[in-house]
């Protein structure tokens, strides 16, 4: 009994992202991470919850018209406060191994973008409270990111950390435990599946739904390709525009890289002007230690070598990036050495 009340009361770090939401829990570190996608069941007037997570978004473009699938944040905030309480609370449950009357309030950390609003950032303290977390703490995510990375963010030496979410783009400058610098851009992973979907409608007449373009951008997609390197041929399925009727392609890759150009340039500028406007010394200590990429948008292929070629700076990708926010999170939330990255929400 004591197990459970132990487990049923644990701490929480959430990454609530766009796409993904990745949970750590105190001493267990990173538990799961599922998609942002909430299926809701309309029956005799009354909408329930139908599916959360991985199960939502298997349904994503194939529901009946009484089960609509949402996704409750866009951009890295909170787009619709009630759907996105119930999200978190079946993540919290979850994470806490179901529903149990021992269960009580927990202490939460919630990664929220650097250039969220004051509005923005209340909106998620309160649906995270009304989902069940007692104390609620809020952190940034480049510095979240840099803590996960491994990054000095005690000393007082210059680091950089670009973390390319499904919504936004965070670029960090972090020393002496603080944000010397940061630019916040939204455009992730979303604005890339948005160009695919594009770029495919305007060249082939094809309209395709989201879990295709993402399909086609893990599978194929690429910030840029190699000289003398032969472009794939990519099969895409989808409904043709004029006639109505299903049809399969063939896309070359090489339009994937110019489809993705656009929102690969916009990440790549955001990253210039943090570097402009940074002090002379810390910008000497990012000549040494270069940038480190996170998130899911840095596994994008080409994509950290050709901003090494923009910038004239070494750029590596973290050792597990999807995971590096919600890490940095449950650190700053469990370890005294990090807790100075946490403001009270």
């Amino acid at each position: 009994m004591f197990d459970l009340l132990k487990r049923s009361s644990a701490d929480l770090a959430i990454d609530l992202g766009t796409a993904n939401t990745v949970v750590y829990v105190r001493g267990e570190g990173i538990v799961f991470a599922e998609p942002s996608v909430v299926a809701l069941e309309t029956l005799n007037g009354r909408t329930s919850v139908r599916a959360v997570g991985d199960d939502a978004k298997l349904m994503m473009g194939k529901t009946p018209d009484n089960i609509r699938t949402i996704r409750p944040l866009r951009n890295g905030v909170i787009a619709d406060i009630e759907i996105a309480e119930q999200m978190i609370k079946h993540f919290i449950q979850k994470a806490h191994g179901g529903r149990s009357r021992f269960a009580a309030r927990p202490e939460m950390a919630i990664c929220v973008p650097s250039g969220s609003t004051q509005v923005e950032r209340r909106a998620i303290k309160e649906a995270v409270s009304q989902a069940g977390a007692g104390k609620v703490w809020l952190i940034d995510e480049p510095l979240a990111a840099a803590i996960g990375a491994d990054l000095p963010v005690n000393e007082p030496t210059g680091s950089m950390v670009v973390d390319i979410g499904g919504g936004t783009t965070e670029v960090g400058i972090i020393s002496v435990q603080g944000l010397a610098m940061t630019m916040s851009v939204r455009v992730g992973g979303d604005r890339m599946d948005e160009a695919i979907t594009a770029s495919v409608r305007r060249n082939h007449n094809l309209i395709i739904g989201e879990a295709t373009s993402e399909r086609v951008k893990k599978e194929y997609g690429a910030a840029w390709l190699a000289p003398g390197q032969d472009p794939a041929k990519v099969r895409v399925r989808g409904r043709e525009v004029s006639r109505g009727i299903p049809m399969e392609i063939l896309v070359d890759q090489a339009e994937l890289v110019t489809a993705l150009s656009e929102p690969v340039g916009q990440i790549i500028e955001a990253v210039r002007i943090a570097l402009e406007n940074t002090a002379p010394e810390i910008a000497a200590d990012i000549i040494d230690a270069g940038i480190v990429m996170t998130g899911g948008g840095s596994l994008l292929p080409g994509i950290d070598e050709l901003l090494s070629k923009e910038t004239g700076l070494a750029v590596s990708i973290a050792e597990s990036p999807l995971d590096c926010v919600a890490l940095g999170a449950g650190r700053a939330l469990t370890e005294d050495a990090y807790r100075g990255a946490l403001r009270a929400a």
